[in-house]
């Protein structure tokens, strides 16, 4: 970025993304009212480009044409050109990346560009597009020039474009609803996700590769239910792949974005909150499901990275680290043998470099991303040493290699502090928590909680975004949705039910806000947002889970808790909604499938009443949030909501400490020994 240019409008954004823009010569406005006036009053078509801070293909796009004088010399002369942060404002780009595949008739992407009317509505839309002629695609001057003449020359063909976007955006809210939820929905998924299994690198499909975290979720919930070792193994096999490969930080912990490969080798080295969010709890649960300390540790080593690394001093947790830096794409995370061995010395340098396969040939741009080919056993064997002493000087080089790692020029971090991927991490955190006993867990989970509760949530509503000290834009339904799902795991984690009455305001304000009265489920945006020319209502997983699982999934758990029946009804029909494009498409609808089954089979209620502050109560919670119970309320004392569950009726309180469980809103009796409480929970 060229600071002595005369700055755009995009200077006074507080978006580290739109601030990358702020001296481009292009004539960039922020989305608002005054872009489009502009276009009015001008005649001019807008130029809608859509990116974010960690996006390589955007850094390209931006280098090769918004920073090219020529170029922009053609966009500011045809063009009222607005710049989008799409992690700041993901409904635009949720609109305008269902309208782009009508234009090209597959998966849009980032940068995402589009040519819209000054009444918003798209007639024309691609994705990167190179300065000349170049990768089977047109020239961006010439798209320009072209999509200009077009627009001037041959309006009745522009509206009648537009048109017909809308119809076909129109087309896509047809009624998919169903009077019941197949029973069978879980194993029918599972059925077709064992048909796109890599059963040679795990994961599904080929490249590039994405982890597909709601997909190994649904699987590990399939073999809860039928102990079917076939789906368990598949999950198993794929996160042990993803971890051994360059996909995950072998020095530095957490996870690239996704692999360009298909054995996950190369990674894009985008560092994403949400998807850590998402993996480190599913490594946890894999832990719980089969007691292997590997998968705790990528789990430990995930959050330790966001804890050292992604985390605001005031607790909240920050958005990305880009692919780039100043080397170049991934050069922040690759080796050569001889600087491992000028580090660590010949011995300890030489056996990191076998254990990691840092290579004299490398495999990418000359020099080697770490990953590990097989078990620390087999590896240790081979060595002729024990596993403990080789795993002491892995830990013990891996920590020097990080350490100096950190001298070198580092990505750029987006210090951007979003609700919804908060959200997400503090329930990584408390899953952490209940399975590690890490009080440095709970308190981060704790600690972002609060901070959203401080800087972005006044007068019961949520503000989106954070970010200088400025908190704003109105939250959207992944906001609202998975901090209600935080605030309650935080509750059943601390047993502090601020944290759960919190959790029933929000609720009552997103049934308010966001809730569709006519086919039921949830809007993406509330009641009082800017009006778009669409209003959707997201119901397929994409890099984030789908908003109506989330809310689905709040509710179910809000009426266990609280005996609400309002709460159940409505999540109820959010599922029987999108009931019909669940059992279209399981494999991108996974975080739909995973709440019908929590509202098909039920939850395990687990009520613990008495010292809840013994030592006592500790060691048995301990025992219980060490289980892997997909479906499970967790609850204490006398609560305020307790006289509404009615079908609950925990002892009176005393210092006794004892478990009634519950399911089929029928209760056990109290309960004191661990043995007749495992016996339950396993039964």
């Amino acid at each position: 970025m060229n600071k002595e240019k005369r700055p755009n409008r995009l200077i006074e954004e507080t978006s580290p993304y739109l601030l990358q823009h702020a001296h481009n010569p292009v004539d960039w406005y922020p989305w608002g009212d005054a872009a489009f006036d502009e276009a009015k009053r001008s005649k001019k078509p807008v130029l809608l480009s859509i990116g974010y801070s960690a996006c390589h293909w955007c850094h390209v796009m931006a280098h090769e044409s918004f920073e090219n004088e020529a170029i922009a010399r053609i966009m500011n002369e045809h063009f009222v050109n607005i710049k989008v942060d799409r992690e700041e404002r993901p409904d635009l780009d949720q609109i305008y990346q269902t309208a782009v595949q009508f234009f090209i008739r597959r998966g849009g992407g980032w940068p995402l560009t589009m040519f819209l009317t000054p009444e918003k509505v798209p007639f024309h839309g691609g994705t990167y597009f190179p300065p000349e002629d170049r990768f089977q695609l047109p020239g961006f001057p010439k798209v320009l020039l072209s999509l200009a003449q077009v627009y001037r020359e041959r309006s009745d063909d522009v509206k009648g474009t537009a048109k017909k976007v809308l119809s076909a955006m129109s087309e896509l809210k047809k009624d998919h609803s169903r009077e019941s939820i197949d029973p069978k929905l879980l194993a029918l998924s599972v059925e077709g996700l064992t048909g796109v299994f890599d059963a040679v690198n795990g994961g599904f499909g080929g490249a590039p590769k994405f982890p597909g975290t709601p997909a190994l979720n649904l699987l590990l919930r399939h073999y809860d239910q039928s102990k079917a070792l076939s789906s368990l193994e598949m999950v198993t096999y794929s996160l042990r792949k993803m971890a051994c490969g360059g996909v995950y930080d072998q020095f530095g912990g957490g996870f690239h974005r996704y692999s360009v490969d298909e054995s996950w080798q190369v990674p894009h080295f985008e560092k994403m909150l949400y998807d850590n969010a998402q993996l480190a709890p599913l490594y946890f649960e894999a832990h719980q499901v089969t007691g292997d300390l590997f998968f705790k540790g990528v789990g430990m080593e995930t959050l330790d990275y966001v804890l050292r690394e992604m985390t605001d001093q005031h607790g909240g947790f920050y958005a990305a680290q880009d692919a780039d830096s100043e080397g170049g794409e991934g050069s922040y995370y690759t080796w050569s043998p001889h600087e491992v061995i000028e580090l660590l010395g010949e011995a300890q340098g030489g056996l990191i470099n076998r254990y990691f396969q840092i290579t004299e040939a490398g495999n990418f741009e000359g020099k080697t991303i770490p990953h590990l080919s097989g078990l620390t056993a087999a590896f240790a064997k081979a060595e002729g040493k024990s596993e403990e002493e080789l795993t002491e000087s892995l830990a013990s080089g891996k920590e020097k290699l990080r350490r100096e790692r950190e001298r070198r020029p580092k990505p750029f971090l987006d210090e951007k502090i979003i609700v919804s991927w908060n959200s997400l991490m503090i329930s990584a955190f408390v899953k952490g928590y209940e399975v590690c006993r890490k009080t440095r867990y709970l308190s981060a989970a704790s600690a972002a909680a609060d901070f959203i509760l401080d800087k972005l949530y006044h007068e019961n509503r949520l503000l989106h975004t954070y970010k200088d000290g400025v908190a704003n834009l109105n939250g959207y339904l992944d906001d609202t949705a998975y901090f209600i799902v935080a605030l309650i795991d935080l509750y059943e984690a601390s047993a502090d039910e601020t944290y759960l009455r919190r959790a029933v305001s929000l609720a009552e304000m997103m049934i308010e806000q966001f809730e569709d009265d006519n086919q039921g489920g949830f809007f993406y945006t509330g009641k009082d947002h800017e009006v778009l020319i669409d209003r959707t209502r997201p119901v397929y997983d994409q890099s984030l889970p789908s908003g109506n699982a989330k809310a689905a999934e709040s509710l179910l758990r809000l009426f266990y808790h609280t005996g609400n029946k309002s709460f159940y009804e409505k999540a109820e029909k959010t599922l029987l909604a999108f009931a019909g494009e669940i059992e279209k498409n399981p494999f991108s609808a996974g975080s739909l499938v995973a709440v019908a089954d929590f509202y098909l089979r039920k939850p395990k209620e687990i009520h613990v009443s008495g010292r809840l502050k013994a030592v006592e109560a500790e060691n048995l919670l301990s025992k219980i949030q060490g289980l892997y119970i997909p479906n499970r309320v967790l609850s204490y004392g006398q609560s305020s909501f307790s006289s509404q569950r009615d079908w609950l009726n925990p002892p009176a309180e005393d210092d006794r400490l004892t478990v009634t469980l519950c399911e089929h809103f029928t209760c056990s009796r109290p309960m004191t020994e661990w043995r007749d409480i495992q016996k339950y929970l396993l039964g």
